[in-house]
């Protein structure tokens, strides 16, 4: 196993982790903690009743907490799914952002905190040779349920240092959109594209409240003009963007 990072400025343990059930981590998931305040996200981090955990955590002053060792299996992802995967778990490192998240007003996040999330997560995608189409938000692994770390996280930052995949947000336009209640092929050829890239979306025919959830998840990391679940042209072409361009 690849050693743990040396930025974590101090060890702050979790009881709660598991066995890898010999799975190597190829996944990086980003979360925020949608709390009050550090304290609180920690102590529910490290409660066993609770059953929740992070290999790290990043304070909003830009301090990195490790809670999980990174050969262990972090209890951060719950029911998820990415390209036919579903024990996330064990395949994925999992960062907890302190932030309040949506119920909180979503609120710019600080330069020191994005920073060190920036250095964490190239440290690790460089470790563990994590693909660029990995490195995930919360959100699109679990869409129907999740909606962190937001549609304000600075996925482009990241990526121009070297983390996660994207492409330029196509500019909104006019023109022809899909919406939940259409159906027919062109929803299930958006559906075929969406699931092609990995998001856990079956081939139906109908636009669905599922769909729109994972309509949404792609907005919120790869199109965060607007997030509304309306798969408009900019959105598609997006989308069709970062399939023509996955890395190899």
């Amino acid at each position: 196993m690849t050693p743990d990072s040396p930025l974590a400025t101090r060890i702050q343990p979790s009881p709660n982790h598991g066995e890898r059930l010999g799975k190597r981590p190829d996944m990086l998931i980003l979360h925020y903690t949608g709390m009050d305040g550090e304290a609180a996200a920690l102590q529910r981090l490290a409660d066993p009743i609770a059953e929740v955990s992070a290999h790290y955590v990043v304070l909003e002053d830009g301090t990195i907490l490790q809670m999980v060792p990174e050969g262990r299996r972090a209890w951060h992802a719950g029911r998820a799914s990415w390209q036919g995967e579903r024990d996330v778990n064990s395949r994925s490192l999992g960062i907890e952002i302190v932030h309040p998240g949506h119920v909180g007003g979503l609120p710019p996040y600080p330069e020191a905190q994005v920073a060190a999330v920036t250095a964490l997560a190239c440290d690790i995608v460089v470790r563990w040779a994590i693909p660029a189409d990995r490195v995930l938000a919360h959100s699109d692994i679990a869409p129907d349920r999740k909606e962190d770390p937001g549609e304000n996280f600075p996925w482009r930052r990241l990526a121009a240092e070297g983390v996660g995949h994207h492409v330029p947000e196509v500019p909104l336009r006019d023109g022809r959109f899909f919406a939940e209640g259409d159906a027919g092929q062109p929803i299930e050829a958006l559906q075929a594209m969406l699931a092609l890239y990995g998001y856990d979306q079956p081939v139906t025919g109908t636009f669905d409240p599922h769909m729109r959830a994972v309509v949404t998840a792609f907005q919120r990391h790869f199109r965060q003009a607007r997030v509304d679940g309306i798969a408009d042209a900019s959105t598609i072409t997006t989308l069709r963007d970062l399939i023509a361009s996955r890395p190899t």
